[in-house]
């Protein structure tokens, strides 16, 4: 009975643009990468705070019934997790997915491990800041650029669908022509203009402790059910880790099934917001 009430709820929240149709998983923290604005703090060392697969499965599956129309995967890196290719086909059977990536691992076995990923609602959402290596290396790792223009052709070619994110410290500030160049670079590589994104380093995580970004409470946020081994979240920005600590200011649940809890709850804090309290950053 509750499901039901929370399905017309939230199907109705989507329909009215006021609720992201995308539920957000984080597959796990780690990654092979030490960005230096990474939300999350992730790096190879880092706990792991994996969300299991089985979890995730249970949670697509309810997303649907519920009124989500798409799913979203995101770390670390979660190409890290060795049964990432299976789940997201798996995943992609239920809903649409999106998965974030560095995409500095698609070769060899982890390159062919991606086959049943090929012409299945599947998008991977790649990586890359900048046009010229050492800027965009400066930001994400040595040797970084390369990897990831190597890799989207590889994708491209297999039939696997591709995005490009490109976070900038301050979007405003960057010359018309220089972006230009980023995007004369991604079409030349298969990617077309609508599926690249830019958006904002945002003072959270590790971007905070450099003093980097845009500052986004609750407020500026999008409503984006996020799902982690910790609990449930405002946004997939919510769940962010600095100095070691999970930052929990954007909370819900601890809960995270049945998944009618926590859409109960952020449903909760929607309907309870003020006209004009929120002054959203739109950030993707």
């Amino acid at each position: 009975m509750i499901e039901a009430q929370h399905a017309s709820t939230v199907a109705e929240a989507v329909a009215r643009g006021e609720l992201s149709g995308r539920l957000w998983l984080y597959s796990n923290y780690h990654c092979n990468l030490r960005c230096t604005y990474c939300l999350t703090e992730s790096a190879p060392g880092v706990a792991r705070r994996e969300l299991q697969p089985e979890a995730m499965l249970a949670a697509a599956h309810e997303a649907r019934s519920l009124g989500f129309t798409g799913l979203g995967v995101t770390g670390g890196e979660p190409f890290l997790v060795p049964e990432m290719p299976a789940l997201l086909a798996s995943l992609a059977e239920i809903l649409p997915v999106v998965v974030l990536s560095n995409a500095t691992l698609f070769y060899g076995r982890r390159l062919e491990a991606l086959a049943p990923l090929a012409s299945a609602p599947v998008h991977i959402q790649v990586s890359l800041d900048r046009a010229d290596p050492d800027d965009n290396d400066e930001m994400r790792g040595p040797e970084n650029f390369r990897r990831v223009v190597e890799a989207i052709p590889r994708l491209v070619e297999r039939g696997i669908g591709v995005r490009i994110s490109t976070t900038l410290a301050d979007p405003g500030s960057v010359a018309p022509e220089e972006l230009e160049r980023l995007c004369e670079l991604h079409r030349s590589l298969g990617v077309p203009d609508s599926d690249h994104v830019v958006r904002p380093v945002v003072r959270r995580g590790r971007a905070a402790s450099a003093d980097m970004g845009v500052a986004a409470a609750f407020d500026q946020l999008d409503p984006e059910l996020t799902l982690t081994g910790d609990g449930a979240f405002w946004s997939p920005i919510g769940p962010t880790v600095r100095d070691g600590r999970l930052d929990t200011d954007m909370l819900l649940t601890r809960t995270t099934a049945p998944l009618a809890t926590p859409a109960a709850a952020l449903m909760d804090v929607l309907s309870n917001r003020r006209d004009g309290e929120d002054a959203r950053l739109g950030i993707k």
